[in-house]
């Protein structure tokens, strides 16, 4: 069993003390919301980038709101179910998926957006990516010593630091397997104070050790006076003369649909859009903002995730112990940013409808796998993509009634790279002593020796929607460089072609990051939101 610490180690539910002390939250089961707001800003989002925005305008003493399409939820509401979590918590229930079906997408729909749900995995910007983003996008003071003050400030403001529990058994698979092979593999830091070390990070802390948006940023906006909107979505911005001079507004249902009620349009000196590399993209489309070089949209990223299964004689609860504290960037390291695509391996969480939803198979073949729930362990793959002309990401584009989705094509470099990261991963699972191994293809079936397990791999037809691709790391679409033609943001966060807009979110990545994004979301955004401050009314301020 994992430790677990003292009853007084439990972290309060700021929340619900917040909501007690009078927080002005409007929309289903709070305050109504108005009919008009007014406002210095006004932000999109309540995610990654909308929280370290939130809190550091409200230090500078200015009058912000915030707007989420997502409910109002905290720890009194995590379960530790995924019979709870997806549908209350999940863009489309954790069924997002592109346009071709090919790649499910699990991204949050709740106040904290994805920080509320995902794994805690906290890695600055790797060095090579800023050197690319310098050397193609003109993004010439994009350094690791220029960016290291932002991201000490987050990391300290968020508690990242190195976990000093040992991985549970799924995390030293990972381990074990590259010693055998002579393949490095490191410690993730996390963002937790005091962890219960549960497991079930994706549906919600229910101790509120995570320190996601939820419990950090977003209360302490909201202490300094800011207002948010919840189950309300942003559906327009309102241009006049080279500005944004409103926002509209709609109430919806816990399913994402409108309500057919009375909306809010709030008007605002500026407009802060931080919905996430899809919905970001999308409210700039609905709203037909400037977009003279086409650039909206365009390069989304997702880092491709493949996965591969193993069983082990012993137990292994992937389920029970933090996720993903260890990973491997020997096959980053290994591959130029210009050749064969490289992809860094990590151990995710296994929870049984994750499981079920992901493996292939079905009737009498998954309930054998499923008789093995307790013995699997499962590798993933990011892939890196974004620094390859063969690896330019996806589109995101409207459907008719104005609601977004994501074009991804699966290249040939791409699925190239997604059967070498199988390869590598029954590999390394093998290494580790399982006795045996099944690659998430539609064709696999379930290998006992390396050697076939290789053959069946180097053999398989790589296809969109017969190999299982997955992504809960969503970037691009608002990209920002150095020069209006390369970008749609200004290396500050400012929309080139309109004055008070600015983008703070993981939409304005030119690439995608090669690492688990959420730190470099808030290292640069502290950055833009700082000299936001500085800009909207002189003052200085930092996260504390």
């Amino acid at each position: 069993m994992t430790p677990i610490p003292e009853p007084s180690h439990i972290q309060p539910d700021p929340i619900a003390a917040g909501l007690a002390r009078g927080w002005k939250v409007h929309g289903p089961g709070h305050a109504p919301a108005p009919d008009r707001l007014n406002c210095d800003v006004a932000i999109v989002g309540s995610g990654a980038g909308a929280g370290i925005t939130a809190e550091l305008l409200t230090r500078a003493g200015l009058d912000v709101v915030l707007v989420e399409e997502g409910p109002l939820k905290s720890s009194r509401d995590f379960k530790q179910l995924e019979s709870d979590a997806y549908p209350q918590l999940y863009q489309e229930s954790a069924a997002r998926k592109t346009a071709d079906k090919a790649i499910n997408i699990l991204q949050g729909r709740c106040v904290g957006g994805s920080t509320t749900v995902n794994w805690t995995s906290s890695f600055r910007t790797p060095a090579e990516t800023l050197e690319h983003w310098r050397a193609r996008f003109g993004l010439t003071d994009m350094t690791e010593a220029a960016m290291a003050p932002w991201f000490e400030q987050a990391e300290r403001r968020l508690s990242i630091a190195p976990w000093p529990v040992p991985p549970n058994r799924n995390n030293e698979v990972l381990r074990a397997g590259g010693q055998r092979l002579g393949i490095e593999v490191g410690a993730i830091k996390r963002n937790v104070r005091a962890c219960w070390n549960l497991g079930s990070c994706g549906m919600g802390c229910p101790t509120n050790a995570k320190q996601s948006m939820l419990v950090t940023t977003l209360p302490a906006a909201l202490d300094a006076g800011a207002r948010m909107l919840v189950s309300t979505r942003a559906e327009t911005l309102v241009l006049q003369q080279g500005r944004v001079s409103a926002l509209r507004c709609v109430p919806v249902a816990s399913d994402g649909t409108p309500t057919g009620e009375a909306g809010t349009t709030i008007t605002a000196h500026h407009f802060v859009v931080a919905a996430g590399a899809i919905n970001s993209p999308a409210l700039l489309l609905r709203s037909g903002v400037p977009d003279p070089h086409r650039r909206l949209g365009q390069r989304t990223f997702l880092h491709p995730v493949v996965i591969s299964a193993a069983t082990f004689a012993e137990r292994i609860e992937g389920w029970d112990g933090a996720p993903q504290t260890l990973y491997s960037d020997h096959f980053l390291h290994t591959q130029p940013l210009d050749g064969p695509i490289g992809f860094k391996l990590e151990a995710p969480p296994i929870h049984p409808v994750l499981f079920a939803s992901t493996l292939c198979g079905y009737g009498r073949e998954q309930a054998e796998a499923l008789s093995r729930f307790a013995h699997t362990q499962a590798l993933l793959a990011l892939l890196r993509d974004g620094f390859h002309e063969q690896s330019a990401g996806g589109v995101v584009r409207l459907r008719r009634d104005g609601s977004p989705e994501l074009d991804y094509p699966l290249t040939g470099y791409v699925l190239d790279g997604m059967r070498r990261a199988l390869l590598a991963m029954a590999e390394l699972q093998f290494a580790a002593g399982a006795e045996a191994v099944t690659p998430v293809h539609e064709l696999a079936g379930r290998y006992v020796r390396w050697s076939d397990a290789q053959a069946a791999i180097q053999a398989f037809p790589m296809e969109p929607l017969l190999i299982r691709v997955a992504s809960a790391h969503v970037m691009g679409g608002c990209a920002m460089a150095g020069s209006e033609g390369l970008g749609v943001v200004r290396p500050d966060g400012l929309h080139w072609q309109l004055e008070n807009l600015s983008v703070h979110d993981g939409s304005i990545f030119p690439t995608s990051i090669g690492a688990n994004p959420q730190l470099s979301i808030y290292g640069l955004v502290t950055r833009l939101a700082t000299q936001l401050a500085r800009r909207l009314n002189g003052r200085a301020v930092e996260l504390v």
